[in-house]
């Protein structure tokens, strides 16, 4: 799996103070996206051990607390991202069973294939559906655009 990046600490991709990796690789391309640059499954930089073991590191950080991870893109749940994050995410649940994951897609959580569902059991928050520029407000939490849906899956 790629990535386009990674912020150890982020205030703008969920609530409180967060860890946030961006990854590569989107087959939604939705009109007016502001990460296209994601977009491509082998851009960015290759996700190695070592960036892994830094995130459960700054998620551990007692200097700067973290509520939790947020994973975007691209597309987390992109068939090639699954296998390598599946591991991030029950990795994080094992060594930060304190922190929540939140994780956005443009798959609508019924669409939905197995593979995909497994990561559903190890995060808590699912923000879920392409970005629709007609239906873009900025008013709201989270999300760009009214169709998105944000699911609580699991709670701390």
């Amino acid at each position: 799996m790629n990535y386009h990046k990674y912020y150890p600490i982020d205030v703008v991709n969920g609530p409180g103070t967060r860890s946030t990796l961006f990854v590569s690789g989107c087959i939604h391309k939705c009109f007016g996206c502001y990460n296209k640059s994601t977009w491509k499954i082998d851009s960015g930089f290759l996700y190695t051990e070592e960036l892994e073991d830094k995130i459960i590191l700054d998620l551990n950080d007692t200097e700067i607390p973290k509520q939790g991870l947020s994973l975007s893109g691209g597309d987390p749940l992109l068939p090639n991202n699954i296998e390598t994050i599946l591991k991030l995410v029950q990795r994080v649940k094992k060594e930060c069973s304190n922190k929540d994951i939140w994780l956005w897609t443009g798959y609508r959580k019924e669409e939905l294939n197995p593979e995909q569902i497994k990561i559903l059991h190890y995060i808590d928050v699912l923000i879920d559906g392409k970005f629709e520029m007609d239906k873009k407000d900025p008013s709201l939490a989270w999300r760009g655009s009214s169709n998105q849906k944000i699911w609580i899956i699991n709670q701390n």
